[in-house]
C-alpha cells in the first residue's frame, strides 16, 4: 500500500492527461482512507481528493487542467495537516455549534449504506461488551467491538463527517487501551464504553435526520449535536481505572431499523468500493474466526423495505388472481376435458405458491437484534434498582415476520422492565426466602403450532391473586374475585392504568405499559397469558401468528357462508355419534373423543348464520386447538378444500369481532372470513359462543 507521502510523490510526476496512473492514485487514497492510514482530520480533504480525482480518471472532467491543479492543492493541504503539529481528534467544543453539515457532493445511496452497516456494527458492540461484563478477559469480544469504532471512524471521516469520526476515534482509543491490557474493563470501564455506543447511535440518527431533512448541501443538511458531546468525548480518553463516568444519559435514540431487514438499492459505484474495501480489511483484520454465514452472506443483497413490501403485495393479488382463474366455472369445464390445460394451470398454481413462499420467507427476520436491546435494558435497570439480576435467553434466531419483530419490542420492554421492578426481590429479600443473590429472567422463542411463542419468565416472588383482586374491587373493575380462575385475576393487570405498586419509581408503577402490551399483541392478532406461583416466579407467554400475510386454511361451509381454518390449528374432522355428545349444566355441549372431553362451538350461533346444520350428528366436527393443550370441536356443514389465500384486514368497523382474524378474498371473488382459533378455545373455555342464546322477544 502506498503511503501519503508516496501518494504525494507520485501525483507530482504526473498531469491531467496521465489517466491510468490517476486512477491509481484513486485507489491508493481510498485504500488509505479505509485503512485509517490517514489523520482523522485531513480524512475530509482525503476524500475530496478522491472525488476529484474520479472524472480525471476516467476522462469526464470537464476542464482537465483546473481539477488536477485542484487535487494538487488538497493534497498539499493533506501533507501540512497531517505534520506534526496537527489538531487532535477532538477539540473541547460548545455545546451549542451543529455537528456537521453533509457535503453538497455527498453520494446520497454510500451514506444510506453507512447508516445500515455503523448500525449493525454499533448493535454488534452493544452485545459484545454485555458478553464483555460477564466475561473481561474474552478478547474476542473487545475485537468485535473495536472493530465496529475503527469502521465507523474510517469512512465517518471519508465521508466528511469529522465529529462523528473523531468520537469513534476516541471510543475506539479505549477499546485499544483495554485490549492491549493497560486498563482493566471494569465497571466504570464498561460504563464509558456502553455510553459511547448511545452516543454513536444518537449521532448516526442525527445524520439520518439531516439527510431526510434536507439532504446534502441544503440548508436542512446541518447535524445537530447530540447533548453530552463533549463531556464524553473529553471522559473517554481520560478514563483510569476504578472510575465511574459522572456523566448525564445520553438521550434516548429513534428506533433503528431492524438490523436484519433488506434495505437499499442497486450500489452505486463507491458504495461498491467501500464493501470491497471494508471486506478485504475485515479479512484481514483476523476476522476469519468469527462465525458468518460463508457463501451465504456473500452472496446477499440488501433492497429498499418499501420495495420488498410492494413485491409481496404483488406476490398476494397474483395468488388472488391464479384463484379466481383456476375456480371459474367456465374453465372448470374446459379442464375437465383438455387434461394438457389442466396440468398447466396446475403447474401455473404450483410456481404461483412457491413465489408466495419465497417472498413471504424474504420478510423473516430472526429476534435476535430484538433480544440484544433487551440485555442492555435488563443491565440498565437492575443497576438502577439495586439488584443483581442475569437475563437467559433460548430461540434468539427463531424467525418472525417483519411487522412482527417491530411490534413485538414494546410489549417486551414493558414486560421486561415490570418482571425487574415487581417480580425479582432485591438481593437482601431473596437471600432471607432461600433463594440466590442473582435473580435470572429468561426469555425463550420458538415455533408451535404455526404461531410463534415468545415466554418471559423471572424466579421472583410470583403474582398476589389477594392483592391483584383487591385493587381490582377498589377500582370499580369486578365486585368480587369469586368464581374467577388464577388466569382471569391475573389478566386484570391488563387494565389501563391498573397497578399495584404501592410507590411510584421512574421505572414502573404508574399503571401505564401493561395495557399497551396487551394492545399491541392483539393487534397483530396475538395472546398474552400469565401463569404464576406465589414465591417461585411469574411467565408471560406470548403467542403471535407467524405471518399477517399468509394462511394455509381449511375452507368449510356453516350455511350459506364460508370461513377459512387455519391448518396450522386443526386437528382432525369427523361425524360425531349421538352418544358422543352431552350437555353439561352451565357450560354448554361436549364432545367426547378418545377419552377427551371437548365444548361445541356451533359457528352458526356466535356468528349468527341462518340455515346452518342444528343437529352435529349430520354435519362435521372440526377438532382444532391454540397450540397449548387447549381444544375445542368446531361445528361446520362441510369441508370445501384446502386452500393457501391472501389475509386482509377488514378496516377499523369490523377489526375487533371476536373469533376472526381477518378476511381473504376466494376464488369466486366472494370474501371468506379466517377464523382466529385461539380466540375461540377461549370463548369456549368460558362458556361464551358455545351456550344456546335466549330466545328473542
Amino acid at each position: 500500500m502506498l503511503s501519503l507521502d508516496d501518494a504525494v510523490t507520485l501525483l507530482l510526476q504526473l498531469g491531467p492527461e496521465d489517466r491510468d496512473e490517476l486512477a491509481r492514485l484513486r485507489e491508493a487514497l481510498m485504500d488509505l482512507a479505509f485503512g485509517n492510514e490517514v489523520p482523522i482530520d485531513v480524512q475530509p480533504l482525503v476524500a475530496k481528493a478522491v472525488r476529484v480525482l474520479g472524472p480525471l480518471a476516467d476522462g469526464s472532467a470537464a476542464d482537465p487542467a483546473a481539477a488536477f491543479a485542484d487535487v494538487s492543492a488538497i493534497l498539499e493541504a493533506v501533507m501540512e495537516r497531517s505534520g506534526p503539529d496537527s489538531p487532535p481528534a477532538v477539540a473541547e467544543v460548545a455545546e451549542d455549534p451543529p455537528l456537521d453539515t453533509l457535503p453538497a457532493d455527498l453520494d446520497v445511496e454510500l451514506l444510506r449504506d453507512f447508516l445500515v452497516e455503523s448500525r449493525d456494527g454499533v448493535a454488534a458492540s452493544e452485545a459484545a461488551l454485555l458478553a464483555l461484563e460477564r466475561a473481561p478477559d474474552d478478547a474476542e469480544a473487545v475485537n468485535t467491538v473495536f472493530r465496529a469504532f475503527h469502521t465507523v471512524k474510517g469512512t465517518a471521516a471519508f465521508l466528511g463527517l469529522a465529529r462523528l469520526s473523531a468520537f469513534a476515534h476516541e471510543a475506539e482509543s479505549l477499546l485499544a487501551r483495554v485490549r492491549e491490557r493497560a486498563i482493566p474493563y471494569d465497571r466504570g470501564c464498561a460504563e464509558l464504553a456502553l455510553r459511547a455506543v448511545d452516543m454513536l447511535k444518537a449521532l448516526l440518527d442525527a445524520v439520518d435526520d439531516a439527510l431526510g431533512a434536507g439532504g446534502p448541501g441544503s440548508p436542512g443538511g446541518a447535524l445537530a449535536l447530540p447533548a453530552g458531546y463533549a463531556a464524553l468525548a473529553a471522559a473517554l480518553p481520560r478514563h483510569a481505572p476504578g472510575a465511574a463516568p459522572a456523566l448525564a444519559p445520553v438521550p434516548a435514540a429513534a428506533p433503528a431499523p431492524a438490523p436484519a431487514v433488506p434495505n437499499v438499492t442497486e450500489p452505486a459505484p463507491a458504495a461498491e468500493h467501500v464493501e470491497r474495501r471494508q471486506g478485504e480489511r475485515r479479512q484481514g483484520d483476523r476476522r476469519q474466526g468469527e462465525r458468518r454465514a460463508g457463501a451465504d452472506e456473500a452472496a446477499s443483497v440488501r433492497v429498499r423495505t418499501d420495495r420488498l413490501d410492494r413485491l409481496v403485495d404483488l406476490v398476494g393479488e397474483l395468488v388472488i388472481a391464479q384463484s379466481m382463474i383456476a375456480g371459474d366455472d367456465a374453465l372448470a369445464g374446459a379442464l375437465a376435458t383438455h387434461h394438457a390445460l389442466a396440468k398447466k394451470v396446475a403447474h401455473a398454481g404450483k410456481i404461483v405458491r412457491e413465489l408466495q413462499d419465497l417472498s413471504m420467507a424474504m420478510r423473516m427476520v430472526p429476534l435476535k437484534p430484538t433480544f440484544q436491546k433487551l440485555a442492555r435494558l435488563v443491565r440498565d435497570v437492575a443497576a438502577k434498582l439495586g439488584k443483581d439480576v442475569e437475563l437467559l435467553t433460548a430461540g434468539e434466531e427463531t424467525e418472525v415476520d417483519r411487522t412482527m419483530a417491530d411490534v413485538v419490542g414494546d410489549p417486551l420492554v414493558h414486560m421486561v422492565r415490570n418482571a425487574l421492578d415487581h417480580g425479582l426481590e432485591t438481593p437482601a429479600e431473596r437471600e432471607a426466602a432461600g433463594k440466590p443473590r442473582r435473580g435470572r429472567v429468561t426469555l425463550a422463542a420458538s415455533h408451535a403450532g404455526g404461531s410463534v411463542l415468545l415466554e418471559l419468565t423471572d424466579d421472583g416472588r410470583g403474582l398476589s391473586r389477594e392483592r391483584i383482586a383487591r385493587k381490582a374491587v377498589e377500582r370499580g373493575l369486578l365486585e368480587s374475585d369469586r368464581g374467577m380462575t388464577d388466569a382471569e385475576v391475573y389478566q386484570l393487570i391488563f387494565a389501563p392504568g391498573f397497578s399495584t405498586a404501592e410507590q411510584v419509581t421512574d421505572v414502573s408503577g404508574r399503571g401505564v405499559g401493561m395495557d399497551v402490551v396487551k394492545r399491541n399483541i392483539e393487534s397483530v392478532r396475538g395472546r398474552v397469558e400469565i401463569t404464576s406461583t406465589p414465591g417461585a416466579g411469574t411467565t408471560f407467554s406470548v403467542r403471535l401468528p407467524l405471518t399477517l400475510a399468509v394462511t394455509d386454511g381449511m375452507l368449510v361451509r356453516v350455511g350459506r357462508e364460508r370461513y377459512v381454518v387455519p391448518l396450522t390449528n386443526i386437528h382432525l374432522s369427523f361425524r360425531p355419534e349421538a352418544a358422543a355428545l352431552q350437555t353439561v349444566g352451565g357450560r354448554g355441549e361436549v364432545v367426547t373423543l378418545r377419552g377427551e372431553t371437548m365444548p361445541v362451538v356451533r359457528l352458526h350461533r356466535l356468528f349468527g348464520v341462518a340455515g346452518a346444520a342444528e343437529d352435529p350428528s349430520a354435519a362435521l366436527l372440526m377438532i382444532v386447538g391454540d397450540g397449548r393443550r387447549r381444544r375445542s370441536a368446531l361445528l361446520v356443514d362441510e369441508l370445501l378444500g384446502q386452500q393457501q389465500v391472501v389475509a386482509k384486514g377488514l378496516g377499523d368497523g369490523l377489526a375487533r369481532v371476536r373469533g376472526v382474524a381477518g378476511g381473504a378474498i376466494l376464488g369466486d371473488g366472494r370474501v371468506g372470513l379466517i377464523l382466529d382459533v385461539p380466540e375461540l378455545c377461549a370463548l369456549a373455555e368460558s362458556g361464551e359462543g358455545v351456550l344456546p342464546r335466549p330466545a328473542a322477544a
